[in-house]
């Protein structure tokens, strides 16, 4: 995709990071591709940078960016395609524990913060596909969100399809010709709800798929529903729902976090919509 929309007159780095890598543990693929940028860098300082990065590419991308602030004025935009930046709901089933199982430690880490920032600074782009009314088939489309970013969903498209798809391609160059920072929406109850559920330790974006299997746990004045689920193994889920019933949100949290959950959910409990009306 990169050489699809490469310029003639383009300086095109594509890292080369070797597949069994991107089995193992994301820190060295992050110290490798540092140093290729790094060396680019600093060949070519007074050239615009526009930075791309599929799926745990633009995770890698997001840590390299948060080590080197003074390079974000140099970077003209920033697309991430299927990036699980709120963390991989795939890899926390793995790893439920996050005791460290390979690459699913790195992958199901909750990025959004250093995301936020990012975004604050370099106009960026995130691009997510919808195959199944909730993901792109392997994440889900509530991790590839962050507040700052402008978020594009692009239907029947698979994970490894939107690497290079034609869609995609169109929806980056329509964002080149303008890319600006998107700014984030202002605070209501809803999005603060969403962000102190996200803030809980261990919760992962959930497929929307089971927020019918949800009771009700908190109803709010406004008609802003919390309800609650618990997989076979005892996963507990939490959705958001508006008036109308339909999700806003899923997430869920491994064993060893769910005493944090239920804490935010009696903090929650006590919460009045005071100026959110």
């Amino acid at each position: 995709m990169a050489q699809t929309l490469a310029t003639p007159h383009s300086l095109l780095i594509v890292p080369d990071l070797g597949w069994v890598k991107t089995w193992l543990r994301i820190q060295p693929l992050i110290a490798q591709v540092e140093k290729i940028a790094s060396e680019a860098i600093d060949n070519y300082p007074h050239i615009p940078i526009r930075i791309m990065g599929h799926s745990m590419g633009g995770l890698i991308w997001l840590e390299v960016l948060q080590r080197h602030p003074e390079w974000w004025q140099k970077v003209e935009s920033f697309v991430l395609v299927a990036s699980p930046v709120g963390g991989a709901d795939l890899a926390r089933i793995l790893d439920p524990l996050g005791i460290g199982i390979g690459i699913a430690a790195d992958l199901g880490k909750n990025r959004r913060q250093m995301a936020q920032a990012i975004a604050k600074v370099i106009p960026t782009l995130a691009i997510a596909g919808d195959v199944d009314g909730g993901s792109d088939g392997t994440i889900t489309l509530e991790t590839t969100k962050f507040p700052g970013a402008k978020w594009v969903c692009l239907p029947n498209l698979p994970h490894a399809i939107l690497k290079n798809h034609p869609a995609v391609v169109e929806v980056i160059q329509e964002f080149w010709q303008n890319p600006v920072i998107t700014p984030a929406p202002p605070p209501d109850f809803t999005t603060t709800l969403i962000e102190r559920l996200q803030s809980v330790p261990g919760m992962t974006d959930a497929h929307w798929r089971d927020f019918s299997r949800a009771k009700i746990y908190l109803t709010f004045p406004n008609g802003v529903t919390i309800r609650r689920w618990k997989n076979t193994v005892q996963v507990e889920h939490v959705f958001v729902a508006n008036h109308q019933g339909e999700c806003l949100y899923g997430g869920f949290v491994g064993w060893v976090h769910i005493p944090a959950l239920l804490q935010a959910l009696g903090e929650i409990g006590k919460w009045e919509l005071g100026e959110w009306g």
